[in-house]
């Protein structure tokens, strides 16, 4: 197939470190990168803050924001990592306690997003890192055996999930982002956890529906194994209906070739490619430069 004659518009949508992995990818390949980061989880520095400041999760915002800027090997952006020990604030991130700062000085999360993502040199006409919501916002869960689950943190630990849903229920997103979704080439969910990533950003209310409604493509970026608990036992066609039994359908899904997942009976086109890193360490991550050039690929 031929290149595409332009550069196309990208939204990723999800959260933690899978994220990042696509934000860096499309960095290689997009004219312009909106990334919508879940802002649920109530885990480490991040659910520390959020309880005593009352503001959504920084964690995953601050590592997409380095990402995107492409930062992350940069002084300020490794400072951005930084956990502070033996102190009154150890265990807390740099990056989380400047957002929760600028939150305070500002008095608006998104202003304070944006701020940090300026002092990253993050290019505005390049991309711009954006909460799925501003609101204070938690994650429920019901199991296949009726148990509920509260706290992003706990479903995470948790298999046998049916359904998961927002709560408060109807939180919103900025303004904006239900028109970036329509006016993308390409909507990339994923890799990263289904219910307590993906679906954590998909689920407020303007998203779920500008994503129902778009004509970017939507390409699911299926994890390269299946997550203790939460998707253990999974093949790439539970992921999907996973998606799918939330409202969420993906046009294409991108799975690594390979790969310990079975395929099962997915639905949709199924594109198999080399998608991992190749070092020891990080085997389990997906490679960014291979990433680009597969999402590239399947627009063309």
């Amino acid at each position: 197939m031929s290149a595409p004659t332009r550069r196309p518009r990208v939204v990723a949508m999800g959260g933690g470190r899978g994220l990042t992995a696509t934000l860096r990818a499309a960095r290689r390949y997009a004219a312009h990168t909106t990334a919508i980061v879940a802002t649920a989880d109530d885990s480490g520095s991040t659910g520390r803050l959020r309880s005593a400041l009352r503001i959504p999760a920084p964690g995953d915002l601050r590592r997409c924001l380095a990402a995107l800027a492409g930062a992350e090997e940069e002084p300020l952006g490794q400072a951005m990592e930084y956990r502070f020990g033996g102190t009154d604030v150890e265990g807390h991130a740099l990056g989380n306690l400047l957002l929760a700062g600028l939150t305070a000085v500002t008095g608006d999360f998104l202003t304070a997003t944006d701020s940090t993502a300026a002092l990253l040199g993050l290019d505005p006409e390049r991309g711009r890192v954006v909460p799925a919501t501003v609101e204070p916002v938690d994650l429920s869960a019901v199991t296949s055996d009726g148990t509920r689950v509260s706290g992003q943190y706990a479903i995470s630990k948790t298999a046998g999930i049916l359904r998961v849903a927002l709560d408060p229920p109807g939180v919103k997103a900025p303004d904006g982002l239900a028109r970036a979704i329509h006016a993308a080439d390409q909507v990339v969910l994923g890799p990263g956890s289904v219910y307590t990533s993906i679906l954590a950003a998909a689920l407020v209310d303007d998203l779920h529906t500008a994503l129902a409604s778009t004509r970017a493509q939507r390409v699911y970026v299926c994890n390269l194994e299946p997550e203790v608990a939460e998707t253990q036992g999974y093949d790439v066609a539970a992921h999907v209906d996973a998606l799918r039994a939330h409202g969420v359908e993906p046009d294409l899904v991108l799975v690594h070739d390979g790969g310990p997942l079975p395929t099962g009976y997915v639905g949709v086109p199924v594109v198999h490619a080399d998608l991992a890193r190749s070092d020891p360490p990080h085997g389990t991550a997906h490679d960014s430069a291979k990433l680009a050039a597969a999402l590239a690929a399947v627009l063309a």
